[in-house]
């Protein structure tokens, strides 16, 4: 991987940037528990891509061909994860060491996330991040268009005072991965470590660490 000159990082929230990804999980498991119904969690895991809650239960429900209220399951879903966020919500592994460094080289970074700004914002204070950011938080409600569409990337870049070829964009889901491509952007696919099976999608690097970045961005030595 050839090393690059890189002045803005951008970063994807939500299982990239904190893990809530295994939390998002453990309660959706919990919760067809409780209904008496063992979903395997590799299947929860499999199932979970980051994007709509709504749409993820209806996968699962299909799955294990249930009929069940899926607004009413919803609520439920929303208000567990909300109290476990609260409780366990923590930075991605490595996040911190990988800001510390940036920071230290004067390479700026910021946050692109399909949910509402507050919500984000909101997360990443329970996670201990959010003064890294401050108000560097970019939001597609702001810019009006969602991943996979590549707006929200060209929105943060152009927002930093950045071109393109000076980011490179960080996510852990296909679509937010589809977005950095399709803005043209240098983009890394995060796949997280308990993710047995590692996804290769072409024109796209695949990282399973934040640490493979630091020769990519020649922060091996702090400044």
């Amino acid at each position: 991987m050839n090393k690059v000159s890189i002045r803005c990082v951008i970063f994807d929230c939500e299982g990239t940037l904190i893990d809530s990804e295994t939390l998002c999980c453990q309660v959706l498991h919990q919760l067809f528990r409780e209904k008496g119904v063992i979903l395997p969690m590799d299947q929860v895991m499999a199932q979970f891509d980051g994007g709509k809650s709504a749409d993820i239960l209806m996968r699962l429900l299909d799955y294990m061909e249930l009929n069940w209220d899926v607004d009413e399951l919803e609520q439920a879903y929303r208000e567990q994860t909300q109290r476990l966020f609260a409780q366990k919500l923590a930075p991605m592994d490595g996040a911190v060491e990988l800001l510390a460094r940036l920071d230290a080289h004067n390479i700026d970074v910021c946050v692109a996330s399909n949910a509402p700004k507050h919500k984000t914002c909101r997360l990443l204070e329970l996670a201990g991040l959010s003064a890294r950011f401050k108000d560097r938080v970019f939001s597609a409600f702001e810019a009006n268009s969602w991943k996979p569409e590549p707006d929200l990337i060209h929105y943060c870049a152009m927002s930093m005072g950045y071109r393109l070829s000076e980011c490179i964009y960080i996510d852990d889901t296909f679509r937010g991965v589809t977005a950095g491509l399709n803005a043209g952007v240098q983009t890394y696919h995060l796949q997280a470590l308990h993710r047995d099976e590692v996804i290769y999608i072409p024109d796209c690097h695949t990282i399973r660490h934040f640490n493979e970045l630091y020769d990519v961005l020649c922060l091996r030595e702090l400044a």
